[in-house]
């Protein structure tokens, strides 16, 4: 089995299969021929270690073309990367010192950048008003917590001192009604000590 490493997009030949080197952790098995185009020396030498015949081709060169009538131009679309780049890195410098910056003024890029930032500012904001906001509930409802845990040991101090004044009474064998409150428990027990 022949097998082709190959960064290459386009221009596949059905009958061959590809593999992309990028990819490569260890050779395949089965493989008889390799060609591997382009510098990649951990494929070569993975692959000649199991004897297996390896060809490497050069990878093509990439030539950009410029047209002589869009050289013309070309001052001009340097001279407005250039005003994107410097709109760009002053935002990123503000955003790194968390500042809101001023408004670029130029370039689609850094406009958009300054929109995208100055929203993700707002919704900080709002996150941060939320925050506070139920930090305050919370402060509430804390001060409330305490508040009826402070009453509910209050009722059961006050429960435990009506079972202890009921107990003293049903000792003595004296009668009293169910709901008695804890000011006629309080009389009925000091009118046991007058006995």
């Amino acid at each position: 089995m022949e097998l082709i490493y190959s960064t290459q997009k386009t221009g596949f030949d059905p009958e061959k299969r590809y593999r992309n080197p990028e990819h490569f952790d260890r050779p395949e098995a089965g493989a008889t021929q390799v060609v591997v185009v382009g510098d990649w020396p951990k494929i070569v030498e993975a692959y000649e270690s199991r004897g297996v015949d390896v060809s490497v081709v050069e990878a093509p060169q990439r030539v950009l073309v410029v047209d002589q009538v869009d050289q013309a131009g070309l001052p001009e679309l340097i001279d407005q990367l250039r005003v994107e780049r410097d709109g760009i890195a002053t935002l990123i410098e503000h955003a790194e010192s968390m500042e809101l910056p001023e408004h670029p003024g130029a370039g689609d890029l850094p406009i958009r950048l300054f929109d995208a930032l100055t929203a993700i500012h707002a919704g900080f904001a709002s996150i941060k008003d939320e925050r506070d906001g139920l930090a305050g509930e919370v402060e509430v409802l804390r001060t409330e917590v305490a508040s009826l845990k402070s009453a509910a040991d209050q009722s059961k101090a006050e429960q435990d001192r009506v079972s202890a004044l009921k107990a003293k009474l049903d000792e003595a064998g004296v009668t009293y009604r169910a709901n008695a409150s804890v000011e006629s428990l309080e009389k009925a027990v000091a009118d046991l000590s007058k006995e």
